[in-house]
């Protein structure tokens, strides 16, 4: 077991609710405002220094609309002090440009999906125009993108973008592993998208990584011992074993961090995050 890592602060990200999981798949599953402000704030007790965050209409189905966004954010603020909230612009929650909707509320961070590919039973579009449409929003609202990599065509370009002007500061690659149709878990592949981020972005420029389903765990680990940060909650998997559902986004977040000491990494406050990304000092 290499600790070649030890010391350096891991960053948790937790996705607490996503756009596909549903109370039926476990109860845990925050879908209401309140639900996720407390999920969230359990959280961030338990290590996680970002959010990372879906939202869902009076029915339970995802959307993108920015008053409930707004709503989240700000009862987030205040209840977890300090914590990165990154808002989802992803393809499930919303069409075109309604994805971006939210960006003028200025969350610390915001996804960002640089290309297409195929998710379990679609198509997840990405198109050029929209890609530069949600880059530049981000760039006018000094919102910092998480690149999610579906793919390795996507670090590149992630480059492309940042070489152009495109992304601000460093680029912070996510790099997502095990959605059917798309990236399966492969330790060479992994292996060889941390060399490629460093090679193309700087041997310097952080990276995270997050795995789905069962495969959680198994990236986790993989993110924490290669100098990495991690991403977990129950937008990715729902379950601790095939065997038990997940009590809690803090449960999995509690597993993240126990990853961390096992490698000797202390968990990145939310002011160490801060500082690792390049982010905005908190509003006072």
């Amino acid at each position: 077991m290499t600790k070649a890592h030890a010391g350096k602060p891991c960053i948790i990200c937790v996705a607490i609710t996503g756009s596909v999981p549903t109370k039926a798949d476990n109860p845990a599953v925050p879908v209401t405002i309140s639900e996720q402000v407390e999920s969230t704030h359990a959280a961030f007790e338990a290590g996680a220094s970002i959010m990372h965050a879906h939202v869902r209409d009076d029915e339970g189905k995802p959307t993108s609309d920015p008053e409930r966004f707004a709503r989240l954010k700000e009862a987030v603020e205040a209840h977890c002090p300090g914590m990165i909230i990154q808002l989802s612009t992803g393809g499930r929650s919303g069409a075109g440009q309604a994805r971006g909707g939210m960006l003028p509320l200025r969350p610390d961070m915001a996804s960002l999906s640089v290309g297409s590919n195929n998710f379990p039973t679609r198509v997840y579009e990405n198109p050029p125009d929209l890609v530069d449409w949600l880059a530049a929003e981000m760039l006018s609202h000094d919102v910092k993108p998480e690149i999610e990599a579906f793919d390795l065509s996507h670090i590149f370009k992630a480059a492309e973008m940042a070489a152009k002007g495109q992304l601000a500061g460093k680029p912070y690659v996510q790099f997502v592993m095990g959605v059917k149709n798309a990236m399966p878990v492969d330790r060479e592949v992994f292996d060889f998208y941390i060399r490629t981020v460093h090679r193309l972005l700087g041997a310097d420029v952080p990276w995270c990584a997050a795995g789905i389903g069962q495969n959680q765990i198994v990236v986790n680990d993989w993110a924490i011992s290669s100098g990495g940060h991690a991403r977990t909650g129950l937008e990715d998997n729902v379950r601790l074993d095939k065997a038990t559902l997940a009590p809690s986004n803090a449960a999995l977040v509690a597993r993240a961090v126990a990853i961390c000491e096992k490698y000797e990494r202390p968990v990145a406050t939310p002011m160490q995050a801060r500082a690792i990304l390049g982010l905005r000092p908190v509003a006072a």
